[in-house]
């Protein structure tokens, strides 16, 4: 079969954040909690989950909510939709370190962009998990759109 000559587009945006996306009524915080685990197993938060076509995944917005003191790690992981308590579930495909945050009433705080750019199977998931504990923690928002 030759393959496909046409290029595909999304169809309908999809955005996705902290353990819900926009097709959830749930209300999620911030992540908090340190998962020293680097394969994807423990303590993850899904920040966004592929359309039943699949998703085509174009960045990640990470912002502090407030002060954090201390400097940690966000690691990316993308799951096969299966328990990501199993490693072979999840890889690895980006990690970001995040500086220390002060909350302040007079500038704003730097958002970090992460480029993914990924078209990802129905069901996949993307997890993320922090290196160290840090206090006001961080909002997840990931820009896509399902085919």
């Amino acid at each position: 079969m030759p393959a496909n000559q046409n290029p595909i587009f999304t169809l309908t945006p999809h955005i996705g954040w902290g353990s819900v996306d926009d097709n959830s009524s749930a209300t999620a915080g911030p992540m908090l909690t340190a998962n020293t685990a680097m394969d994807g197993t423990g303590y993850v938060t899904p920040v966004f989950t592929a359309g039943s076509n699949g998703s085509y995944i174009q960045k990640m917005i990470i912002r502090p909510v407030g002060t954090n003191s201390s400097a940690s790690v966000l690691r990316i992981f993308l799951n096969n939709g299966l328990t990501n308590a199993t490693q072979a579930n999840n890889v690895l495909i980006n990690e970001v370190s995040l500086p220390t945050a002060t909350a302040t009433a007079v500038a704003s705080m730097t958002p970090l962009e992460v480029p993914l750019n990924y078209a990802i199977p129905a069901g996949y998931v993307i997890n993320c998990t922090l290196g160290t504990t840090i206090q006001a923690g961080v909002r997840v928002c990931c820009v896509a759109g399902d085919y």
